[in-house]
C-alpha cells in the first residue's frame, strides 16, 4: 500500500520472487540438460569449448586466471565485506541510506548464491570435456556460480554508482564495473570450466537477483526514488556564463492559503487506503484546511466529482491522492484556472511526482507541499480519431509503450508496481514496427518507421531513466522521442544510452522546432515543438499518462504553457536543479534574475472534457 508500513510489507513480499527465480532457473537447466540438449545453439557448445582449448595462449591464460580468481568464493566474500564496510562508513550519506545500500549489496550476493545452490541440487550437468585450468568444484556446471556472484557484486556496485555519480564519470565507472562479470564469463568458458549456456544463465541469475533486490529496497520504498526535473527556483548560468542566485516563488502565492476557502480532496479508492486518507485529513486540518470535501474516483469519473465541487463554491486548494491517471484527470479540470493542486503520490508509476521531485511518502509529500510554494507547469492537450480532447501531465504515446500499458496485468500492478509493465514489455519486444509521419509546428511531414513514439511534458521514467533528457515541465514546449531499435544490438544500444545518460541536460544546445537529434546508433530520435501531429499508416494502440486508449491513426498534441498551478516543496540551494530553462511563477510576475515569466491562460469553463 502507500504508507511506510505497507511499503515495507510490499518489499518483503517482493523478495518472494527469489524462490520463483530459483524455480525458473532450475526449469531452464532441466530443459538445457534434457529436451534441448541436442538442439542449436546448445548442440555447438562442445565445439566452442574445444576450439578455445586448442587456441590457449600464455597471456590470455594468465588474464583469465586472474578473472577466475576474482570471482572465486573467497574473493567474492572478502570484496563484499570490504564494500559493505565502505558503504556503512561513507561520509556525507544519511545513516538510513548507508544501511540500505549495504543491505542491498550484501543481500544481492547472498540471494544469488542461495538461488545458485538450490539450482545445483536439481540440475546436474557435467563440466565440458576439455582440459580444465582450474580445480573443478563438486557442484553442477549449470549455472556458473562464479559469473552469478560477479554479476551480483559488481553489478550491485554499478547500481549504487549510477545513483551517486553523473555524466562521463558515471558512464566510465558503471561501464567498467559491468565489464567484470562479462570478463569472468568469457574466462570461465576459456578455462574449460563451463559451457557457454552456463555463464549466460549465470549472468541472468545475477541480474534478476539485482532487479528484485533493487525494487524491494529502493524503488518500492518511500523516499528512495530517483528524482529529476523540478520546475522550481534554481541556480543556473545565464548567456554570459555568470550565475544567477537561487530565486524563490513570490510569497504572494503560498501553496495552500490558510484563510477561507474549501479544500477538495480527490481520492483514488485503491491507491489511497483508509489509513492514508485519515492522515491526509489530519494534516490538512492542522494546516487550517477545516472545510474539506472528499470525492472518490471511478472508472466513469477519473477525477471524481471535482468539476462539480469546484463550481459549487470558492475553492482554495485541490488535493489529489492517486497515480498519474488521477492527476491527469484533475489537471484536465483545473487547467487554466487559479486553483493550486497538491499531489500525493499513491499510484503505480507516480511519474509526475518523481519528475517534480516530490517525496515518495504520501504524508511527507503533503506536508512539504502545504509548507511550500506554487509553480506554474505546462500541460499537453491531445486529441485524435476516436479520442476526445483531453490533457496530459507526463507523456502520451503510441506503439510499443501503449501496448505495454494496455496488456499489463492489473493484479501484477497491485503486487509489483511498475515492474508489471516490464513483464508486459517483454511480451512485445518482437512486435512489428509501425509507419508514421511526424509534423512539427505545422512543418513538412517527416516519414519514419518506429516501434513507439512518445510525446512528453517531462522526461524521466521509473528509476530515473531519461527517455526525454530535454523535457522540462515549464519549458513551453513538448519533446518527442521515436524508439526504433534494430535487433538485439539496437535494443542494447538504446538501453546503454538511457542507462548512462544524465537525467537532465544541464548544458549544451537544446532542440528547437524542426530540429532533430539521433542517439544510440539511430535507435532513438528526438524532436521538440509546441505542436506535434502524428499520423499512422495503421491503427496503433495509444496511451496517455499510463492509461490505455483505443487504437487510432491520428494524434495531435500541443503545449499549454503554465496552465496548471502545482504546490511544490521549498528547496534549499543544495537541492536546486542545474538544468537550464525558465521558471514560471504562479502570479505572472517577473522573476528576479531575468527569468521569463508567463501569465496564466484564461480561466476554464469548468468542463472536464478538455474543451475550453
Amino acid at each position: 500500500m502507500s504508507n511506510a508500513h505497507s511499503a515495507g510489507v510490499r518489499s518483503g513480499l517482493l523478495l518472494l520472487l527469489l524462490p520463483l527465480q530459483a524455480a525458473s532457473v532450475a526449469g531452464l537447466g532441466l530443459l538445457v540438460t534434457g529436451p534441448l540438449a541436442g538442439r542449436w545453439p546448445l548442440s555447438v557448445e562442445d565445439g566452442v569449448n574445444r576450439a578455445l582449448a586448442d587456441r590457449r595462449e600464455t597471456l590470455v591464460t594468465a588474464v583469465s586466471a586472474g578473472m577466475s580468481r576474482l570471482a572465486a568464493t573467497e574473493s567474492i566474500v572478502t570484496l563484499t565485506l570490504v564494500a559493505v564496510l565502505a558503504l556503512l562508513l561513507a561520509p556525507g550519506v544519511p545513516q538510513v541510506r548507508r544501511w540500505r545500500n549495504a543491505v542491498f549489496l550484501a543481500g544481492s550476493v547472498a540471494a544469488q548464491s542461495a538461488v545458485f545452490l538450490l539450482v545445483t541440487v536439481v540440475v546436474g550437468r557435467a563440466r565440458p570435456d576439455v582440459p580444465h585450468l582450474d580445480a573443478a568444484p563438486p557442484t553442477s556446471s549449470f549455472p556458473s556460480g562464479h559469473v552469478g556472484a560477479a554479476t551480483a557484486l559488481f553489478g550491485g556496485l554499478a547500481v549504487l554508482a549510477a545513483g551517486r555519480l553523473s555524466g562521463a564519470r558515471r558512464a566510465l565507472v558503471v561501464g567498467l564495473l559491468l565489464l567484470v562479470p562479462t570478463a569472468v564469463a568469457v574466462s570461465r568458458v576459456y578455462r574449460g570450466m563451463h559451457h557457454p549456456s552456463d555463464v549466460v544463465v549465470g549472468l541472468l541469475n545475477g541480474g534478476c537477483t539485482l532487479l528484485v533486490m533493487a525494487y524491494a529496497l529502493f524503488w518500492s520504498t518511500p523516499g528512495t526514488r530517483a528524482s529529476t526535473g523540478l520546475p522550481a527556483p534554481r541556480t543556473r548560468p545565464d548567456d554570459t556564463g555568470a550565475a544567477h542566485t537561487a530565486t524563490r516563488i513570490p510569497t504572494a502565492a503560498p501553496a495552500a492559503p490558510a484563510g477561507p476557502g474549501r479544500t477538495v480532496v480527490v481520492r483514488h479508492p485503491h491507491g489511497c487506503d483508509d489509513g492514508t486518507a485519515a492522515r491526509v485529513r489530519a494534516l490538512l486540518r492542522g494546516h487550517g484546511c477545516t472545510d474539506q470535501v472528499w470525492t472518490s474516483t471511478t472508472a466513469e469519473e477519473p477525477a471524481g466529482a471535482l468539476a462539480a465541487r469546484v463550481a459549487e463554491t470558492d475553492t482554495a486548494l485541490v488535493v489529489v491522492c492517486g497515480g498519474d491517471g488521477t492527476v491527469r484527470a484533475c489537471a484536465d479540470v483545473l487547467s487554466g484556472g487559479g486553483i493550486p493542486l497538491a499531489i500525493i503520490p499513491c499510484g503505480t508509476g507516480n511519474l509526475l511526482a518523481r519528475n517534480l521531485r516530490l517525496p515518495a511518502d504520501p504524508d511527507t509529500a503533503l506536508r512539504e507541499a502545504l509548507a511550500g510554494t506554487t509553480v506554474g507547469i505546462d500541460l499537453g492537450r491531445i486529441h485524435g480519431d476516436g479520442l476526445a480532447p483531453t490533457r496530459f501531465t507526463v507523456m502520451a504515446g503510441a506503439g510499443f509503450d501503449a501496448v505495454m500499458v494496455r496488456d499489463a496485468s492489473a493484479r501484477l500492478k497491485r503486487r509489483l508496481g511498475w515492474a508489471a509493465y516490464v513483464l508486459s514489455a517483454l511480451r512485445h519486444l518482437g512486435d512489428p514496427r509501425m509507419r508514421l509521419s511526424v509534423r512539427l509546428d505545422g512543418g513538412a511531414p517527416l516519414e519514419r518507421r518506429a516501434r513507439m513514439v512518445v510525446v512528453g511534458n517531462v522526461g524521466s521514467l521509473q528509476g530515473g531513466l531519461p527517455l526525454l533528457p530535454d523535457a522540462r515541465p515549464d519549458s513551453g514546449r513538448l519533446e518527442v522521442a521515436l524508439l526504433d531499435p534494430r535487433g538485439v544490438a539496437g535494443w542494447l544500444a538504446a538501453a546503454r544510452h538511457l542507462l548512462t545518460r544524465p537525467a537532465t541536460r544541464a548544458s549544451g544546445p537544446r532542440l528547437t522546432g524542426g530540429q532533430e537529434r539521433r542517439a544510440a546508433r539511430g535507435a532513438l530520435e528526438y524532436f521538440s515543438a509546441e505542436r506535434i501531429d502524428l499520423r499512422f499508416a495503421r491503427p496503433q494502440p495509444r496511451e496517455i499518462d499510463g492509461d490505455a486508449f483505443a487504437a487510432g491513426t491520428r494524434l495531435t498534441a500541443e503545449v499549454e504553457p503554465g496552465a496548471l498551478r502545482v504546490c511544490l516543496p521549498v528547496r534549499g540551494p543544495a537541492e536546486q536543479v542545474a538544468a537550464a530553462g525558465p521558471v514560471r511563477a504562479a502570479d505572472g510576475a517577473e522573476e528576479p534574475g531575468g527569468a521569463r515569466v508567463t501569465a496564466r491562460p484564461p480561466a476554464r469553463t469548468g468542463r472536464p472534457d478538455g474543451v475550453r
